[in-house]
């Protein structure tokens, strides 16, 4: 052995796993003539959320975010995270868009491509390495390590030699949740290197604190190359800090060969760009043994935080945490990695949020008990595939096996929007989203997520929030005490409050018409009122005839129209929420009398979105 290459992963993984992703562009450039300077053997600076990151939150076009990477960092190979059939998106592709979207990242600048299959199906990676070999880039064969009764290290070896054979130049171990311990590491690294006689790239998270020893066992068994994160983005559910493996290998035979003191100017200057986007820090994003346990990885844990904090939910983050291996059990024991982390989050998530298991299942995991992300590692759950899928053929082949080309059909549903390939590609992505966003490029609209001011993080804090219930009221010069001393039945439409007045007990009756949220900062009303109080307003749901949606969410489509008979049970909407996508179903059997939704609206689960004439 000699010399410890590090690929450094501040412009990806970092950011995505401590602040969800969120950090722009131009907060990346100013410092990009310093990292070019270090001699890091890559950075990883595009792939993995950032293109969805990109597009549905910072309005920017990440192709461009490529471009201008690659123009100033020009001694610096890019790498970027892939996900095989899945690419950047949430379904496999046909074989057309994957080849072309591959031959367009690598004319923009990519040069090392990470690819991987959330199933760990090599069936799903083939043709990505394919395509990054006719590129004439570097093709990282990816194992997602993972740990369940049907994953060992024979497994991975197996996996290793048939992504070798594919033509993979290195094989990387993605330990994305932190699970990877000391001396499986080294056992792992030394098997694969002996199987396949290829360099060996590490990647582990810290969420778990084993990281670092993991990285060192690896490095003593023959990995060249390990993922390490600049320090101010670096550790909970983030990676090794870059300083600290680069101080602990210093004058061995593995010395980097690095400088302590840039890395320590880079860092600085990220610490600054981190306060910027503090209103994405989470709680969740520290160090949390139970990984060991639920396997959330660490690039999902700060956007799954986010996501439930948009639901208002931020307070059932534990409980969905606990649901996260049952549903992982359910589906067969998948790695948790993008993009069944988010299939089995999501799930998860509505397990918690409707107080009833596969009450609600998403179309994602649909797809997957059907076999269209490919092969389950295990048995899976047999009744709840039954629940899912009724009766629906199994898929066996290889899910693309099953596509006809798409990328010429793309290109059609979107001329004279889309300006070039990689505006196709966006599309291709993301249908819905990426044609707003085209739209509003076009238009010169596009408006980032704001970023709060660094001062509003006060009123941010958990500090409490107070309402009076007894004050003095002055009403034509006299003067009244008002205490509130009670109230009953609070979901009914007119409510008791019982009043005390100078002293006096009173039963008074208040139908509420607004609500505010109890906020220091808190000051647009809310409609309560049971009926449209305008056009376009959505009614409260007053019986079982209403259907909610589970979730706050968008409207992806209505699946009915006034006068159709539906049964209890039948879809009659699909709801985005939290990236998947998700059926909602009639409660009862009827006549569809109203629909209040419309494509594109965000809707919440105190808006009736239909309604439903009972038989």
């Amino acid at each position: 052995m000699g010399k410890v290459n590090i690929c450094d992963l501040v412009l990806r993984d970092g950011h995505q796993s401590l602040i969800a992703t969120r950090m722009q562009t131009a907060d990346m450039l100013p410092i990009c003539s310093k990292l070019d300077q270090v001699g890091f053997w890559a950075l990883e600076a595009w792939g993995g959320a950032t293109f969805d990151a990109c597009v549905r939150f910072l309005r920017e076009d990440p192709w461009q975010r490529l471009q201008k990477l690659r123009k100033a960092l020009p001694n610096t190979r890019i790498q970027m995270l892939l996900r095989g059939q899945n690419l950047l998106g949430y379904r496999h592709y046909s074989d057309d868009v994957v080849r072309a979207f591959i031959q367009k990242s690598a004319d923009n600048g990519v040069d090392v491509f990470r690819v991987f299959d959330a199933m760990n199906d090599a069936r799903n990676m083939r043709v990505s390495i394919e395509a990054v070999k006719a590129s004439g880039k570097l093709v990282e064969g990816t194992l997602c390590y993972t740990t369940s009764p049907v994953h060992d290290v024979a497994y991975f070896v197996r996996l290793a030699t048939e992504l070798a054979e594919m033509g993979s130049d290195i094989i990387a171990i993605k330990d994305m949740a932190g699970l990877l311990t000391p001396f499986t590491a080294f056992e792992l690294v030394r098997a694969v290197r002996a199987a396949t006689n290829l360099p060996v790239h590490t990647h582990s998270h810290t969420t778990s604190g084993l990281s670092h020893m993991s990285h060192m066992k690896a490095v003593e068994a023959g990995a060249s190359i390990v993922d390490t994160c600049i320090g101010a983005f670096a550790e909970g559910a983030s990676h090794p800090t870059t300083q600290s493996m680069v101080a602990a290998l210093a004058g061995t035979e593995y010395d980097t060969g690095l400088s302590l003191p840039l890395l320590e100017e880079i860092s600085e200057y990220f610490k600054e760009v981190r306060k910027k986007y503090w209103q994405f820090e989470s709680p969740f994003a520290g160090n949390d043994t139970r990984v060991l346990i639920n396997q959330v990885p660490g690039g999902m844990i700060s956007n799954l935080a986010n996501q439930l904090k948009d639901q208002g939910a931020l307070d059932k983050m534990d409980a969905v945490l606990e649901e996260i291996p049952k549903v992982r059990e359910d589906l067969g024991f998948p790695p948790l990695v993008t993009p069944t982390s988010q299939i089995v989050g999501t799930q998860a998530a509505l397990n918690v949020l409707t107080g009833s298991r596969y009450k609600s299942i998403t179309n994602e995991v649909k797809l997957y008990l059907q076999g269209r992300y490919g092969q389950a590692p295990g048995p899976v759950n047999e009744a709840v595939r039954k629940q899912a899928i009724g009766d629906q053929e199994i898929i066996q082949v290889r899910p693309a096996d099953l596509m006809p080309d798409e990328l010429d059909k793309l290109r059609s549903e979107v001329e004279g929007l889309a300006k070039s390939d990689e505006d196709v590609l966006i599309y291709a992505m993301f249908p819905d989203l990426g044609k707003t966003f085209l739209q509003e490029r076009a238009a010169g609209t596009l408006k980032p997520e704001p970023l709060l001011p660094p001062e509003s993080a006060q009123k941010h804090s958990s500090s409490p929030q107070y309402a009076a219930n007894e004050f003095k009221i002055t009403l034509h010069g006299e003067t009244y005490h008002i205490k509130l001393t009670g109230s009953g039945r609070s979901e009914a439409a007119q409510r008791p409050y019982f009043v005390a007045i100078d002293g006096v007990s009173e039963e008074v009756w208040v139908e509420a018409l607004n609500e505010i949220e109890v906020a220091a900062d808190a000051s647009t009303p809310r409609k309560t009122n049971t009926a449209p109080a305008a056009p376009g307003e959505k009614p409260r749901p007053r019986h079982a005839g209403h259907v909610t949606a589970a979730m706050p969410g968008n409207v992806v489509d209505v699946l009915v129209s006034v006068g159709q008979q539906v049964k209890a049970g039948d879809a009659v909407l699909v709801i985005e929420a939290m990236k998947m996508e998700n059926e909602v179903q009639a409660a009862i059997s009827g006549l569809v009398i109203s629909i209040f939704a419309n494509k594109g609206d965000a809707v919440t689960p105190d808006m009736a979105l239909i309604e439903i004439q009972p038989e």
